[in-house]
């Protein structure tokens, strides 16, 4: 018979305990989420949790390892998280109370997460309300990432206002994000499938598969954070880098109504932020939208924790609304006010802002030589991955030629020194 500890807040542990015990499965104990002791451990052989970054820790996770007891989670939109702790993917909230008890059992069979090959992104293009520049920023820096050969996907998961369609002159009605998530919801999301549903935008740096988003923002309900999630799984797999673009909203305490079983506006921007690798945070270069971003920059780093990388990019940088010193006024506003030391900073570059949109291409496609093009190349060699460092031979620095060890055996002669000048010591 299997031993299970449940560790879910009530009242909600108490009736999953009666119900597991119905199918057989002795129950150790129904504790809280966060409180488990080693003791218990011992006695269980599996143990039931959410999969919730408060609830399932390191410790915990090596406690686990130690005693020999499985882990299962239910809850969704925590993959990255159970990915780096190697565990399974968690149980849908209104799993049947028998898939949960076969997934405690000694028999459940036991399927490892599939592995994430090296180098694999996923870069986020966030940034507060009043139009800093996201969507540009986003399109352009999948252009010079896919550069260096490496496969870049782009995706609209913006529910508020989704413009990528528009700004590439692509098809609006094209399945795009949306039926990757009604697929991946269903099992049947793959690479392939993703290259399927992908629509192929040519450009001066090669193919960037592009997932349009909504064509209408009242469709955000398709954008769940469960379907989005699994969706994101398969993108990690599928491109090596996948730039997606989000709405300017996630809050944080969305929760906190009377339907919590409904479904969430901004919940395709809160899982996109928690899934990322890397999240661009773009600002305008005004006083109202530091400003804005000041608040929010809290709020996102409480949401993504002090492990996500978030690069801060100042857009639109010019004399006229913070006077000649524009630059160091935002890095100092940055940095007493949010603790950002590191900015990058790029031009105001209206004429090549309104060639882009005129073609309906990306800016380096129209405006190749325009400072904001390079400008964003910067930023992209910024956010490259690092290469693989070879060891190097030992002196290589000093020269690792015969010659060079020959001479570095000789004694330094010190300057006025008379052997200097004996040439029979030289020999």
């Amino acid at each position: 018979m299997t031993s299970a500890l449940i560790a879910l807040s009530e009242p909600r542990g108490t009736d999953f305990a009666a119900e597991l015990e119905r199918t057989g499965i002795r129950i150790v104990a129904v504790t809280e989420p966060g409180t488990v002791s080693a003791a218990q451990l011992d006695d269980a052989d599996a143990i039931i949790l959410p999969a919730t970054r408060a609830a399932l820790s390191a410790d915990l996770v090596a406690a686990c390892d130690r005693a020999g007891v499985r882990i299962v989670t239910l809850g969704a939109g925590e993959s990255r998280l159970l990915s780096r702790y190697g565990l399974p993917e968690a149980l849908s909230e209104d799993a049947d109370i028998w898939q949960i008890a076969d997934a405690l059992s000694d028999e459940a069979p036991r399927t490892a997460p599939p592995a994430v090959p090296q180098h694999r992104r996923i870069v986020a293009v966030w940034g507060p309300h009043g139009a800093p520049g996201r969507s540009t920023v986003a399109i352009q820096l999948a252009l010079e990432l896919s550069r260096s050969g490496r496969r870049c996907a782009l995706i609209d998961a913006d529910t508020v206002a989704p413009s990528m369609a528009l700004l590439l002159g692509l098809d609006d009605d094209a399945p795009g994000i949306a039926a990757a998530c009604r697929r991946a919801e269903l099992g049947g999301l793959d690479g392939a499938e993703l290259s399927r549903i992908a629509t192929p935008l040519e450009t001066s740096a090669g193919t960037i598969d592009v997932l349009a988003g909504l064509n209408r923002p009242t469709r955000w309900p398709e954008l769940t954070a469960g379907r989005l999630s699994a969706a994101l799984s398969v993108c990690r797999e599928w491109a090596e880098e996948t730039v997606i673009d989000v709405s300017a909203a996630f809050d944080s305490y969305e929760e906190v109504s009377d339907d919590l079983t409904g479904p969430r506006r901004h919940a395709a921007t809160t899982t996109v932020l928690r899934d990322a690798d890397v999240i661009v945070a773009v600002t305008a270069a005004d006083p109202l939208s530091i400003s804005r971003f000041l608040r929010d920059h809290a709020e996102l780093r409480a949401l993504v924790g002090p492990t996500v990388r978030i690069v801060v990019v100042a857009n639109q940088v010019r004399t006229g609304p913070l006077g000649i010193d524009a630059r160091g006024q935002i890095r100092r506003a940055l940095e007493r006010f949010a603790g950002v030391t590191d900015v990058v900073f790029l031009p105001f570059d209206q004429r090549a802002a309104d060639a882009a949109l005129l073609h309906a291409r990306p800016m380096a496609d129209v405006t190749p030589r325009s400072a904001l093009v390079s400008a964003v190349r910067n930023l992209a060699e910024r956010l490259a991955p690092e290469p693989v460092r070879t060891r190097v031979t030992a002196g290589s620095r000093r020269g690792s030629s015969r010659v060079s060890r020959l001479l570095r055996r000789v004694p330094a002669v010190p300057a006025g020194s008379p052997r200097g000048s004996d040439p029979e010591w030289a020999s």
